[in-house]
């Protein structure tokens, strides 16, 4: 399953300075590669930008070649109904099952689904594929990222 269902993500490191996102996000621009789902984590002294993009691998070297530090992980991503106890039975699966979230973000596409994307040790990424899709919640491929 985690060859299905695994989303590349990038993380990168982001020295929090008057900008510094701005720099980023004109070299993605510039790349043409299109930002699919994002968060931002900050401290006072830099922040984490996380990224789902259209074009993994472009923008990973891009924003290499840019002088960013970049990380990749894999994440998955659930599609739920835009209601209330959507994420709560995603979490309940996962917890029932003993899988840390290590964290996760959303956003609603429109209509009545919003997508949510999960990071989980990556030794147990594949069991909980396999429990949510056991449970009845809609995986998500890459494809909807990465199609543009």
């Amino acid at each position: 399953m985690r060859s299905k269902y695994a989303i590349k993500q990038l993380s990168v490191f982001l020295e929090n300075r008057k900008g510094r996102l701005k720099e980023l996000t004109e070299t993605l621009y510039q790349a043409g590669v299109n930002i699919r789902a994002l968060a931002l984590a900050e401290s006072a002294e830099f922040g984490i930008l996380r990224l789902v993009v259209d074009n993994p691998e472009k923008a990973r070297s891009v924003l290499s070649a840019a002088g960013f530090t970049v990380k990749e992980q894999e994440v998955f991503a659930v599609e739920v109904e835009d209601r209330p106890g959507g994420f709560y039975q995603v979490v309940k699966l996962l917890s029932e099952a003993d899988i840390n979230v290590d964290y996760t973000y959303a956003f609603v596409g429109g209509g009545e689904k919003a997508v949510l994307i999960f990071k989980v040790p990556d030794a147990d990424l594949e069991r909980a594929l396999k429990t949510l899709s056991g449970g009845g919640v809609k995986l998500v491929e890459p494809l909807f990222f990465y199609g543009g």
